[in-house]
């Protein structure tokens, strides 16, 4: 199946450029409904995921704008989303101990085990790509690069 078919889209597009962006569009919103479907099970949103993904990954606590900074979605709300994780036991805050205004947080062992039981079922995440090879994944990867200017 094409773009085109998938959309629906009955008259050509202006170009392979402007097909590009469309299809950059829709695949996005298609892979975040894919993992959606994976994440919900567990109750959490992807913006929940990636900040523990993010906690998880540093060797030290880190501010909201740390987080912030390292979000793959920028706009989110990072102070709510923390929040919300601390509520569920899956991360921790404290007062920075240098600077009272900043808060410190970090992953709890809660928060650890989801994600290590996420880590187990990673097929499920990584099936959203089920029908691109490794080779072609390694190339997309180059092009997505490419089209922010990060190579």
């Amino acid at each position: 199946m094409s773009i085109e078919k998938d959309i629906l889209q009955t008259r050509k597009f202006r170009n392979e450029h402007h097909k590009c962006v469309v299809n950059l569009i829709y695949t996005h919103n298609w892979v975040t409904e894919q993992l959606k479907l994976v994440l919900e099970e567990e109750e959490l949103t992807l913006q929940q995921y990636n900040i523990l993904r993010i906690l998880r990954g540093s060797d030290t606590p880190l501010s909201t704008l740390q987080i912030r900074e390292r979000m793959l979605d920028k706009m989110s709300d990072t102070s709510r989303i923390v929040d919300r994780l601390i509520l569920k036991n899956l991360a921790l805050k404290s007062i920075n101990k240098k600077d009272k205004r900043l808060v410190d947080v970090k992953i709890s062992a809660k928060g650890k085990r989801l994600l290590q039981k996420l880590d187990q079922t990673a097929n499920n995440i990584d099936n959203v790509l089920k029908n691109v090879s490794e080779t072609d994944a390694r190339e997309l990867n180059r092009l997505l690069d490419k089209v922010r200017g990060s190579v």
